[in-house]
């Protein structure tokens, strides 16, 4: 109990000191990087695991600079998985009140997802968009998977097609879905030689003709071109 109490204390002192240790990196014994990577992990673990959206962000604000500084150990990456379902599967009620419905903290976790670039991340951000209903939290896992530069992508491209297509509304498409999936298959083609899914291709030829704004069909009929130019640049 005792612990409990002196760990908001512990927090606070901890945000206060890390940019100060962290600058200081270079100059730290294995043991005091050891033991300040422990504590910030002790960080990111209690304040993911608090009820509020303000410590959610906390976080993910650490988890960020975690990552900047190359780290992925397996908590961080179990910690985006837990935050990125955070209101979804991951549900706490109250009275029957969803109270956990936190799609600035879903966001985040999904962009931080996308820079840890592993087959994990990108098998979680697979299952935001099967389980998201929310449109920025679905840009930003889009985004994320197009920047994931991993072999072997048909799982993220059908994923990316499929979320494109169910915001292809023909009287009021989502500019912003259409404009990340664009993106992101315009990343994936770049780094694979083209697209082979046909889907694919399909679906940016509707959004180059759809009903949606000016610039968002031409970024769709510049993929387009770019498609041609990533194919012959691979032969």
């Amino acid at each position: 109990m005792m612990m409990l109490k002196r760990f908001p204390i512990l927090v606070i002192a901890f945000i206060f000191a890390a940019p100060m240790l962290m600058g200081q990196t270079a100059e730290m014994t294995v043991e005091e990087a050891y033991l300040m990577e422990a504590m910030e992990m002790l960080v990111i673990r209690e304040t993911s695991r608090a009820n509020s959206r303000e410590q959610k962000l906390i976080a993910l604000q650490y988890i960020g600079s975690a990552l900047e500084r190359g780290s992925t150990n397996e908590e961080i990456r179990a910690t985006l998985e837990l935050l990125s379902m955070e209101g979804t599967m991951n549900q706490a009620r109250e009275r029957g009140r969803l109270m956990n419905d936190f799609p600035e903290v879903r966001r985040e976790a999904a962009r931080y997802l996308g820079i840890l670039g592993t087959e994990e991340a990108r098998a979680a951000l697979i299952r935001i968009c099967t389980s998201e209903s929310e449109p920025m939290v679905l840009q930003e896992a889009l985004r994320s998977l197009g920047h994931i530069d991993l072999p072997d992508s048909e799982g993220a491209i059908s994923t990316i097609v499929w979320i494109g297509n169910r915001f292809n509304n023909t009287t009021s498409p989502d500019n912003l879905i259409a404009l990340s999936a664009v993106d992101a298959l315009d990343r994936i083609a770049a780094r694979s030689g083209g697209l082979q899914d046909p889907t694919a291709i399909q679906l940016l030829i509707r959004i180059s003709e759809g009903s949606y704004a000016p610039p968002v069909r031409e970024r769709a009929r510049q993929t387009l071109v770019n498609l041609r130019r990533h194919a012959a640049a691979t032969r």
